[in-house]
C-alpha cells in the first residue's frame, strides 16, 4: 500500500476512506487490544474491504470502523478457540500417544512442508518463519530484511501458495 502521489488521482471509495483514516483506524485497533499487531490487522482489513465489490455505502467511515471492530472480534474469538483447543490438546497429548504409522506419516508430511517452504527461496522461507514461527510483525520483518512491506507480503503469499499446493496433496493422498 503506497501513498498517492501528485501524479496519480486520489483514491476513491473504500480505499480512499482507508487511506484518509489510516492512523485513526490503527489507533482504534490498538485500543481494542491489537497492540503491536494493529498494523498487520489494518493490512487484513484493507485486503478484506478492497477485495469485495460493494455498491455505494451511505456512511463509508462507519462501515470501515464496523468492519475493523468485527475483525477484532474475529481475532478475539479465534484466539479464545485456539487457547481452549491447545488446553484440550495438552491434556490429551499426555494421555494418548500417536501410533508408529501416524508418527511416520506426520514426519513425511513435515518433510514435504519444509521442502515446499524451502523451494520458494531463501528470503521467502526466512520471512515466513520469522512471521509464523517467531511471531514478528510484518513491518518489523521488512525493516530487518531491508525490504518494503509489500515485498514481505508478496513473499508470504508465495509461501502460502506453496503450502496450499502441499495441503491439496495431503487431502488427495
Amino acid at each position: 500500500m503506497t501513498e498517492a502521489t501528485d501524479a496519480s488521482p486520489p483514491a476513491q471509495g473504500i480505499e480512499g476512506v482507508l487511506l484518509a483514516n489510516r492512523d485513526r483506524i490503527v489507533r482504534f485497533l490498538e485500543v481494542r487490544g491489537a497492540g503491536d499487531g494493529a498494523e498487520d490487522l489494518f493490512q487484513d482489513l484493507w485486503m478484506r474491504l478492497t477485495e469485495r465489490r460493494t455498491g455505494p455505502i451511505a456512511d463509508p467511515l462507519s462501515y470501515v470502523m464496523r468492519a475493523a471492530n468485527n475483525l477484532m472480534l474475529d481475532r478475539y474469538r479465534s484466539a479464545r478457540q485456539r487457547m481452549l483447543r491447545d488446553h484440550a490438546w495438552g491434556e490429551n497429548a499426555a494421555v494418548e500417544k500417536p501410533s508408529a504409522e501416524a508418527a511416520l506419516i506426520a514426519r513425511e508430511q513435515l518433510a514435504q512442508v519444509e521442502a515446499a517452504v524451502s523451494a520458494t527461496g531463501d528470503r521467502p522461507a526466512r520471512i515466513f518463519r520469522r512471521f509464523r514461527v517467531d511471531g514478528v510483525a510484518q513491518r518489523d520483518i521488512a525493516a530487518e530484511f531491508g525490504v518494503s512491506l509489500s515485498t514481505v507480503e508478496a513473499d508470504l503469499r508465495k509461501v502460502y501458495a506453496a503450502l496450499v499446493t502441499v495441503r491439496r496433496q495431503f487431502d488427495v493422498g
